[in-house]
């Protein structure tokens, strides 16, 4: 399901990343063009060292493409500075890692906050908003707990809405089940379910058939080049 007129999200343009190891010149990506619509729920996988990760890191914005052109909305990110990346991740980007990243000193409703407290976004609004989205990931009756005193299906609850809570354009997922049993990990994935229903751009890095076939496309990288783009159902 999309929310709307399917417009592109995401365009990837002939990019290529290239890196220096003492003098060999390495290409993670050669000539990667990818367009993603808004409303899919999009699968990366590949091989280890197929390129996953230098892909996740440019669509994240924590890097820079070689060469090419890399489209976020409408905007033009591959020529940004950092400090215009950084505003790029805040405004239009949630993370969800495989190791949950949350701040061990933090409640589960502090942990969500985080991100608006670095949009300049009011106290009361940052609070209203971290109830919601830690209500709609079903942990309602948390709020007040610390990272340790969860199961890990609950801190990457937390993670999911910590990520939901600046209302990004694009979710991005590294392995979001990988360090949970196959139980909490299927909760997860019926999160990302319910998110992509309600028209959520989802994009996940894995390894997992099970986490690929629950999207609406799989792409398979292999040498750092798109291998291929097929479509679920």
């Amino acid at each position: 399901m999309t929310d709307g007129d399917n417009h592109s999200i995401v365009k990837l343009d002939d990019i290529v990343k290239t890196y220096q190891m003492g003098e060999v010149t390495v290409e993670a990506l050669r000539n990667v063009t990818l367009e993603i619509l808004s409303g899919e729920y999009v699968s990366i996988m590949g091989p280890s060292g197929c390129g996953k990760s230098t892909m996740l890191n440019l669509l994240g914005c924590l890097d820079r493409p070689t060469s090419g052109r890399y489209f976020l909305g409408n905007e033009d990110v591959s020529t940004m500075d950092d400090d215009m990346l950084s505003a790029m991740r805040g405004r239009k980007l949630g993370f969800v890692f495989q190791s949950y990243n949350l701040i061990q000193q933090l409640t589960v409703i502090e942990n969500i906050e985080v991100p608006l407290y670095y949009q300049g976004i009011s106290e009361s609004e940052s609070r209203e908003r971290a109830v919601y989205y830690a209500k709609r990931v079903g942990l309602g009756s948390r709020l007040n707990h610390k990272p340790t005193e969860l199961s890990g299906g609950q801190q990457q609850r937390v993670a999911i809405a910590r990520a939901l809570a600046n209302n990004p354009l694009v979710i991005l997922a590294d392995e979001p089940t990988g360090n949970l049993d196959s139980s909490s990990g299927k909760e997860i994935l019926d999160i990302f379910d319910d998110l992509h229903n309600q028209g959520k751009t989802l994009i996940t890095v894995t390894h997992d058939q099970e986490i690929a076939h629950h999207g609406t496309r799989v792409v398979r990288l292999r040498d750092g080049q798109l291998e291929s783009d097929v479509r679920n159902q």
